[in-house]
């Protein structure tokens, strides 16, 4: 007897199609995976199983769950089922935590009003669920206090601790290292074991196969796949099934080292602490033209927070940043979380009509990166939230182009993108190195992605552990 059903639901945007009718059946204790491409429409196939589809944005079809039959052009109908029945995990933790509440309450919260424990258990319980998650320290802390992983963990808590039977889990894994992937997957699959049901949206190879299951490989919208998961990947039926997992990092080439430009700039000795905890010390960088620095590291370790101080948006506890460009403008970030790159209610178009204003670049340059970045002119009418979290990724590399840098840091720039469209956001990275002469520095927990394209590395380890670098010590 399935937990949740759908049949022939489909999403639309006025006539125009995004998602084909897809009829799926979720069944207690088998995980149902969905795996695509970014934009085929896996997370507003998720949004009209929960009705919360962004507005301007309408479904079709009907959805059966806890012996209710609802009509998926009638929306309101499934709010009673939130928290309850189902919990959903949005792609971006930033739009699912409260910003002024610490992470522990947030949890506990959740515990108390939805699931109906008692303050003291539900707090035992929030403690509990961060510390298995690797959280243990991080109670107190705020969301924008915590790095973009470790927001995804508090989180996956959060919308778990309801005690819906089925949770709904919109790409969990994003910008997570293996170890803490594999705590996440670990936490989902407990609701699974004891009889739940739950729906995950990613594309991350690694993740699908740890959960198992069920697997639907969407395309465009439309299902190109279906079946047992191990067997899928193991033995993809679909050419298109095929080029997902070739083009998985792993199988990457190792890119040829660029000859060593003019330093643009450069961090001595730096330290970092968070909280009173040490992240990291020691560490010296120099960033030159046309090169690549790959930064590795478990979350929480100070990546991120490595790019902020070469960039002044943080202070270092120690160390000093040296630039050689006077121009402003030339130090540009590339975001973990695209959302914190836009205004959320102004349309993109806007924005970046701005932005190219500013820049003294002509409208005509946005057409040419629209292209460059395989984007739909069509998205520049949309709100943030009404776009895919790979192009909205896309979109916010376009407004750092426009800019012309010459020193580009990307935070965890493809956490978000399938393999395909991680191989051709890099391309692009590497092009913007190689050809327009940009400094880069790439922060990413994938290993092999930064052992692929990097001409150096530095592995940041766990927190309070001694950087190694590999030489060339300069990019």
């Amino acid at each position: 007897m399935s937990l949740l059903s759908a049949t022939d639901l489909a999403v639309f945007d006025g006539p125009e199609r995004l998602v084909a009718p897809l009829s799926i059946a979720l069944h207690p204790g088998e995980p149902l995976v969905i795996l695509g491409e970014t934009g085929s429409g896996k997370s507003l196939f998720a949004q009209a199983l929960m009705g919360t589809l962004p507005a301007g944005l309408s479904a079709r079809g009907r959805v059966e769950v806890a012996g209710r039959s609802l009509d998926a052009a009638r929306p309101g109908d499934f709010r009673g089922l939130w928290g309850r029945e189902i919990a959903v995990l949005p792609q971006e933790p930033w739009l699912s935590l409260d910003p002024l509440m610490r992470a522990a309450r947030q949890v506990a919260e959740t515990h108390r009003l939805v699931r109906g424990l008692p303050r003291a258990e539900a707090q035992a319980r929030a403690r509990a669920d961060l510390a298995a998650l690797g959280l243990r320290g991080a109670e107190a802390k705020l969301p924008h206090e915590l790095s973009g992983g470790m927001a995804q963990r508090v989180a996956v808590a959060a919308a778990r601790a309801g005690g819906a039977r089925i949770v709904v889990a919109d790409e969990p894994t994003k910008g997570l290292d293996a170890r803490r992937r594999d705590d996440v997957a670990a936490l989902l699959m407990a609701e699974v074991g004891a009889g739940g049901g739950l729906i995950v949206i990613t594309h991350d190879l690694a993740f699908a196969r740890r959960l198992g299951g069920r697997l639907i490989v969407l395309r465009a919208g439309e299902a190109v796949e279906t079946g047992a998961t191990a067997q899928v990947l193991a033995a993809p039926a679909a050419a298109y099934t095929a080029e997902l997992i070739a083009a998985d990092p792993e199988t990457w080439p190792r890119r040829p080292e660029s000859p060593p430009g003019r330093t643009v700039l450069q961090g001595e000795g730096l330290a970092v602490a968070r909280g009173g905890r040490e992240l990291f010390r020691d560490v010296s960088v120099a960033a030159q033209a046309g090169r690549i620095l790959g930064v590795s590291g478990p979350s929480g370790c100070g990546k991120s927070t490595l790019g902020d101080v070469m960039l002044g948006l943080h202070r270092p506890a120690a160390g000093r940043v040296q630039r050689s460009e006077s121009r402003a403008t030339a130090f540009q970030k590339l975001y973990q979380d695209p959302v914190a790159a836009f205004p959320p209610r102004r349309a993109l178009g806007r924005t970046l009509a701005d932005v190219a204003r500013a820049a003294g670049e002509p409208p005509a340059r946005i057409e040419a990166l629209m292209a460059r970045l395989s984007l739909r002119p069509a998205l520049l009418d949309r709100h943030p939230g009404a776009v895919s979290g790979g192009e909205l990724q896309r979109l916010s590399l376009l407004r750092v182009l426009l800019m012309r840098p010459a020193f580009l840091f990307a935070d965890e720039p493809t956490s978000r993108l399938d393999p395909i469209t991680q191989a051709q956001m890099i391309r692009l990275l590497v092009e913007t190195a190689e050809r327009d002469g940009c400094a880069l520095m790439l922060v990413s927990h994938d290993r092999a992605l930064v052992e692929a394209i990097s001409d150096a590395t530095l592995d940041l380890g766990a927190p309070g552990d001694a950087p190694i670098r590999k030489e060339p010590s300069h990019v």
